[in-house]
């Protein structure tokens, strides 16, 4: 191995350490109070380490969720068995609000938190997501050519399951279902079956 590459697979090394440290930090004390000399004091190295890769922490979180959205593809493609596209799409469904509920703080950094949208390099396009994204899309795209689901645009249709199970989820995940009255081992039963009336409706 020469010089450049070994250099090459040292600072891979070092960036996959950082990211590893701010994904376990972000998630277990939250993105707020997690600073780049705390992601430095985790590894034992310095801030100006950190530094040579990233120049704040919005950046950092950028790299965090592009690790998170391919965890997330890759639990879509594990769930996603069925060989009808509508029994896949009710499986992407459960799949999703499954990945929310064995990862809450996560789905937070994923998907809640403004941050790194404002980063300077994020200002013209975000593909942190177009993985799992273009699962979603596709396969409703399948199902409206098959004529499976009452939606006739799949664009239209991926935003409005998207935003249906996104909505119900970032309710739970702020404590806003409370304004529902339900106790908490009903939260999950209610939104359940919301999101099974939801199915329900949408098929043909």
């Amino acid at each position: 191995m020469g010089i450049a590459e070994r250099k090459e697979r040292e600072r891979a090394d070092m960036r996959r350490r950082i990211v590893d440290a701010a994904i376990k930090m972000f998630v277990e004390e939250g993105y707020e109070k997690v600073s780049i000399r705390n992601i430095a004091d985790r590894i034992e190295y310095s801030p100006a380490t950190i530094y040579l890769y990233y120049k704040d922490k919005d950046e950092l979180l950028y790299d965090v969720q592009k690790e998170a959205f391919l965890t997330l593809a890759d639990h879509f493609a594990r769930n996603l068995t069925a060989a009808d596209p509508l029994e896949r799409l009710e499986q992407l469904a459960w799949a999703y609000v499954g990945f929310y509920r064995e990862n809450p703080e996560l789905y937070d950094l994923m998907f809640i938190i403004k941050a790194p949208m404002n980063a300077e390099h994020e200002k013209e396009k975000w593909e942190n997501g177009d993985r799992a994204y273009d699962a979603l899309y596709n396969l409703v795209a399948e199902c409206v050519k098959a004529e499976k689901i009452r939606f006739r645009d799949a664009t239209v249709a991926a935003m409005s399951i998207w935003a249906f199970a996104h909505g119900l989820i970032a309710l739970d995940l702020r404590s806003r279902l409370k304004v529902c009255k339900l106790h908490d081992n009903e939260l999950n039963v209610s939104i359940d079956d919301s999101i099974s009336a939801y199915l329900e409706v949408i098929k043909c």
